[in-house]
């Protein structure tokens, strides 16, 4: 019998059995490389496809005495692009091959001892060896190419998304959860909203999200950069610099489009003055006070009484109310206190007690812009002037 018709008669009796070293090379991948022991029924399935078909092409390769075809490495490197797509890892990807060559031999051993020769046995060898190289090298560069088009296409993809949501054009709350499943991100019931003005805002916004970039939605547009993120990323606000910023919590879905509105007409217009102090953002306050002075259609009084003066609502604070009030009246926290017949202290503590409840220092500038315009249009008198 010559070389060629024994290893013909083995590849015929492995194949009779190709159910069960498929079987075999699947088990030993998914015991040795946690990556594919997580796999769903249709991944394994389609590991059993693709061990099978290597199992019978390398089998026929030795037979013939050939090697892997333009072919056979075209379909390897879409199997590379396709791992890349599904999140295994390269190494992962690499290790499954070498472990199904090794099941691939050892049955090849079994079914035919009596008639392998030390030629045949060194021809698979250098059959493997020659395919791991050619077929690592296909994987590699499908996996790679896959890997810098989902990069590219991913950023595209959550910019789209983030446009979507800005607008208020997402079809469906299953849709968007099904988009947002797709590229990794979280949209949450409430939602933080952040938009940024600044040189290479690409760069301040990956700095504020720190390492929670991968999962938020962000969208780049020249000096301006939107982050819709979930309530639990902690914004590094000092990455923000001396650029200009905007940033609304507790937001839901449908709050987005009137609030990002809001937000681009306050880094429009706001004066300079509003963002004298480095790295703050300014909130949905100020955006309602300068939006009804320059009636803004998504301007809302009353929103912008409950954001200001929400915290001074209730007895428990109603002296700090009665402070700011003075304050406003007359002009200086010793006028105020003469007003109220108090100390001169007595009226300073109060109006720290503001600040600390709302944020808001009425001795700045814009800070007393705002609250007067929140008092002004707060229809519960929460602060009666």
């Amino acid at each position: 019998m010559t070389g060629h018709d024994a290893r013909a008669r083995i590849r015929a009796q492995v194949l009779e059995h190709l159910g069960e070293v498929t079987d075999r090379v699947v088990a030993a991948i998914q015991l040795e490389i946690p990556t594919y022991a997580t796999l769903s029924r249709e991944q394994v399935a389609e590991v059993t496809e693709i061990a099978s078909w290597g199992t019978t092409r390398i089998l026929d390769l030795w037979v013939d005495g050939a090697e892997l075809t333009t072919e056979d490495l075209r379909r390897f490197k879409g199997i590379g692009a396709a791992r890349a797509l599904d999140g295994r890892p390269l190494p992962a990807v690499l290790r499954a091959y070498r472990l199904a060559g090794a099941e691939v031999t050892a049955m090849v051993e079994r079914v035919g001892p009596d008639l392998l020769t030390v030629a045949d046995t060194m021809a698979m060898a250098r059959l493997w060896m020659a395919s791991m190289d050619a077929l690592s090298e296909a994987i590699y560069e499908g996996y790679h190419a896959a890997s810098e088009r989902v990069s590219v296409d991913r950023v595209r993809a959550i910019g789209d998304l983030a446009g979507d949501l800005l607008v208020g054009r997402q079809v469906t709350r299953t849709n968007l959860a099904d988009r947002a499943r797709e590229l990794g991100v979280e949209i949450a019931p409430r939602l933080v909203l952040t938009v940024l003005r600044a040189a290479a805002a690409d760069e301040v916004a990956l700095a504020m999200l720190g390492d929670a970039a991968d999962t938020s939605i962000v969208r780049v547009h020249g000096s301006s950069a939107v982050l819709v993120t979930p309530p639990q990323v902690v914004l590094l606000t000092n990455a923000a610099g001396t650029g200009r910023g905007f940033r609304s919590t507790g937001l839901r879905v449908d709050d987005l489009p009137a609030t990002s509105r809001l937000a681009e007409h306050l880094l429009d217009h706001a004066p300079s003055s509003a963002f004298s102090r480095p790295g703050t953002l300014l909130d949905e306050g100020d955006a309602h006070a300068l939006g009804l002075v320059r009636r803004h259609p998504d301007a809302d009084p009353s929103r912008l009484a409950d954001l200001v003066l929400g915290p001074l609502a209730g007895g428990d604070h109603a002296h700090v109310a009665e402070g700011l009030a003075a304050f406003l009246r007359v002009g200086s926290a010793a006028g105020a206190a003469a007003d109220l017949g108090l100390h001169a202290q007595t009226l300073r503590q109060r109006l720290k007690r503001l600040t600390a409840l709302t944020g808001r220092d009425p001795h700045r500038p814009w800070d007393r812009f705002v609250l007067e315009c929140a008092v002004l249009g707060d229809e519960r008198g929460t602060v009666t002037t």
